[in-house]
């Protein structure tokens, strides 16, 4: 695979600070290029974030001078200089909209973290290992943008990367109604307990426009490309609430799931050990080698030993039994800024790469 020399715009956000530190010697991907908001534009990455850094770990060495550049000033520029960009900027999503097409639009592909392109038609929004085929759609996307090798791809959520893998793979049975509730760190709202004290020893039983996307967003993910777009799926019927819990990384999912063909439990355990998907195949750089994985004690997966597993990009399950309302219950568990967020999002591009749609 060749080296792809690219940006990261939005560099200095929580998200933005991930994506740095994920991509310090990827073997496929050389950060040349970070951009942030015109504060901080001219300022090398250590002046402008140093003082912010929310990552454990330290601002990459190879990174610290590069010169921030305009996310909306210097597009042309950073275009000019990368093979694609990361994007995750915190702005209006009419903004960021109209922002992401512009870079499309100067020929570099974008691959997003953000939310405002997760409804557009011909935008594909994909988990690697359940969607992989719906970056089918960005041939007609080029079209409708007019160009030749920009386009745009984003990542879902972040609390749908808890529980979506862990049903899609039992689509074969006919998933009808799903109820979910999600307990969510506090870095999904780009805080840290420094930065939002108020949220120690405390449970928020509100997040702001989470509930509408955990009902939604998988409908899309289950959808088909038709005439050039891609037509959500009808079903499974999904409910949710969403609660901002006092963890500072990982979002934990408890679900109750109706099937049309009730499979047995060691069924289901079979499905989700066997569960591959096409990084897996492929082997791509950040794709966990067991994607799902269970847990037989009843106390587990728990939010601070398991957020982490491969490298944060897998997903936990336990506590699978049967209900006397649904199906079945289990809970599952995944770490939101990797998996859910800027990792998600660098295993997308290693698709993208893979597949041949960032030549």
């Amino acid at each position: 695979m060749k080296k792809y020399n690219v940006g990261i715009i939005g560099a200095t956000g929580m998200v933005g600070q991930r994506f740095a530190v994920l991509l310090e010697n990827h073997p496929w991907f050389n950060v040349t290029t970070v951009a942030a908001s015109s504060r901080s534009a001219g300022k090398t990455y250590k002046e402008a974030a140093g003082e912010r850094w929310s990552i454990e770990k330290p601002m990459p060495e190879s990174m610290e001078n590069l010169v921030v550049l305009s996310a909306t000033d210097d597009i042309e520029k950073i275009a000019s200089s990368v093979d694609f960009v990361f994007c995750a900027v915190d702005m209006k999503k009419d903004e960021i909209k109209a922002l992401e097409e512009t870079y499309a639009k100067a020929e570099c592909p974008v691959v997003s973290n953000n939310s405002a392109h997760r409804f557009t038609p011909d935008v594909p929004m994909i988990v690697p290992e359940l969607n992989p085929y719906h970056a089918d759609v960005i041939p007609f996307q080029r079209k409708r943008l007019g160009t030749k090798r920009g386009f745009i791809a984003v990542k879902s959520n972040c609390s749908l990367q808890s529980y979506v893998p862990a049903l899609f793979p039992l689509s074969s049975y006919g998933i009808k109604d799903v109820l979910v509730c999600t307990y969510q760190a506090i870095s999904g709202a780009g805080k840290t307990f420094e930065t939002w004290p108020e949220m120690v020893d405390n449970v928020i039983p509100f997040i702001g426009g989470e509930e509408e996307k955990s009902e939604k967003e998988p409908l899309k993910l289950w959808g088909e490309i038709k005439d050039g777009v891609i037509v959500p799926a009808s079903s499974p019927n999904f409910t949710a609430q969403c609660i901002r819990v006092p963890v500072t990384n990982g979002h934990l999912g408890a679900v109750f799931v109706r099937f049309e063909n009730k499979p047995s439990k060691e069924e289901m355990l079979k499905v989700w050990k066997e569960f591959k998907g096409y990084p897996q195949e492929q082997k791509l750089p950040s794709a966990p080698v067991q994607f799902l994985n269970y847990f037989e004690e009843d106390n587990m997966p728990q939010t601070k030993l398991h957020r982490d597993l491969e490298g944060g990009m897998a997903v936990s399950i336990g506590r699978l039994r049967e209900d006397n309302q649904y199906d079945y219950k289990f809970v599952c568990l995944s770490h939101n800024t990797l998996r859910g967020a800027a990792g998600g999002a660098v295993l997308l591009a290693e698709q993208l790469c893979a597949q041949g749609y960032i030549d």
